[in-house]
């Protein structure tokens, strides 16, 4: 006797379908997202500078001041720190003597063990009545800063407050981020770089988890445009305007460096630190040393250093190694290196760890230190900070410490280049449309 097989019922679609209809839903958000970022985008100005005078000459500094940006000042004081073993003391140091004030914008601020050094100095400052401002990157810190430390901050009586935190109805505000490193103690002393808050930067690059990094600490006049700078941020995400002698005191003389402070957004119609960069490179006429953890030259930022090189400028490029934690932006920068080695620049790769420094020297006298990648996503999208130093001797220490960089490095040749791999070419060519996201 033949019997029918009992069917298995099938379980619901509706789960299958809910997973499917949010995952469209995701991806329609994020492409209209993308698409409003592209079309907000401010319009970009292409500069074509020549090269019609030279750093030396009287006239390369007021052209690196033809956009609306602060004005070199003498009277300051510069002091260079590699590293976590040197930058994290200095800059706990300061905090730990604050009087009046702290102020920290970071992008990268973590729940690790250097996160709670920091968290705790500056809870110990705010107790005893110092005002604390913290403002975090709204995408780079909270992925891994912990309520629970958010909290115990604001119970100590710091004010922490989030640039720009993504919301599912406003993914279109990803693309302009707080990039900036700032620390100013009591408006007299600042500090910036390339450096985070986090157990990465700890050690002295002697670990493939201890990254290579530079910061500056500066004194003086020019401490005043940090100080602005943060306050610019502040006001615009908590509606509190920072004045008066308690945050801008005067600052007589701290030394004999002629510096500035150069805070970048995406709001002109060319960042401030591109045009930096660009003027410094159009004007060098012997070495130009530019260490850069993200080295993605846009057209313009290549054109000035093919230039350089083809007159006669020893072009040097150090990049990371295959120690990278976004491979993604040297493999859409690598098929840009053909041009520039052809051209005669040297790039090289830093081979003991991450290589996060973001610094460059031009002719042995003027120097940059900041946070800004070589890369459109910071002359573009980001808010940056960069220290721009008109000094021999800040200038030869930042020589130094490069020419001691490319001993721990390998270079990359032009034969390496042609030779590359398949793989390489390919993820060179997917990498095309975005490029300028990088």
């Amino acid at each position: 006797m033949l019997r029918r097989k009992r069917r298995t019922p099938r379980k619901p679609r509706v789960y299958r379908i809910r997973v499917e209809f949010y995952l469209i839903a995701l991806a329609a958000a994020v492409a209209f997202s993308a698409a409003i970022s592209l079309l907000n985008r401010p319009e970009e100005v292409s500069y074509d500078i020549p090269h019609t005078f030279g750093v030396r000459e009287p006239s390369f500094l007021a052209s690196t001041q033809a956009l609306d940006r602060p004005a070199m000042v003498p009277g300051n004081r510069v002091s260079i720190f590699q590293n976590g073993v040197e930058i994290f003391p200095a800059m706990l140091d300061a905090i730990s003597q604050a009087q009046t004030s702290v102020h920290l914008e970071a992008y990268i601020f973590w729940s690790d063990e250097v996160g709670r050094r920091f968290r705790d100095a500056l809870s110990e400052r705010a107790r005893t009545g110092v005002e604390v401002r913290l403002l975090l990157d709204g995408v780079g810190s909270p992925k891994r800063l912990t309520k629970s430390d958010v909290d115990g901050l604001r119970r100590s009586g710091c004010h922490v407050e989030f640039f720009r935190p993504i919301r599912p109805w406003m993914l279109d505000v990803i693309n302009r981020r707080t990039h900036r490193r700032i620390l100013v103690v009591d408006g007299r002393v600042g500090f910036t770089g390339g450096i985070g808050f986090a157990e990465e930067w700890e050690g002295n690059a002697d670990a493939p988890d201890h990254w290579r990094d530079t910061v500056v600490r500066i004194e003086g006049p020019a401490v005043a445009q940090m100080q602005s700078a943060f306050g610019g941020n502040w006001s615009e995400v908590t509606g509190e305007l920072l004045v008066g002698e308690k945050y801008f005191p005067a600052l007589p003389a701290a030394g004999n460096v002629l510096a500035s402070v150069v805070p970048s957004d995406p709001r002109p119609s060319s960042s401030a630190s591109q045009t930096l960069y660009s003027v410094a490179i159009a004007a060098a006429e012997r070495t130009i040393s530019l260490s850069n953890s993200y080295f993605v030259p846009n057209d313009d930022s290549l054109a000035l250093l093919t230039a350089a090189s083809q007159r006669g400028v020893n072009v040097r490029i150090l990049v990371p190694g295959k120690i990278n934690d976004l491979p993604v932006t040297k493999a859409g920068a690598r098929s840009r290196f053909g041009l520039l080695l052809k051209a005669g620049a040297k790039i090289y790769e830093y081979q003991p760890t991450m290589m996060h420094a973001k610094t460059m020297v031009v002719d042995g006298v003027f120097a940059i230190v900041g946070s800004t990648n070589f890369d459109s996503r910071s002359f573009r999208y980001n808010d940056e900070i960069d220290l721009e130093v008109y000094d021999e001797d800040v200038a030869g220490r930042l020589e130094q410490m490069f020419e001691t960089d490319l001993t721990r490095s390998r270079p990359y040749t032009y034969e390496q280049w042609a030779n590359r791999t398949m793989w390489e070419r390919f993820t060179e060519w997917v990498l095309l449309p975005v490029r300028s996201q990088l």
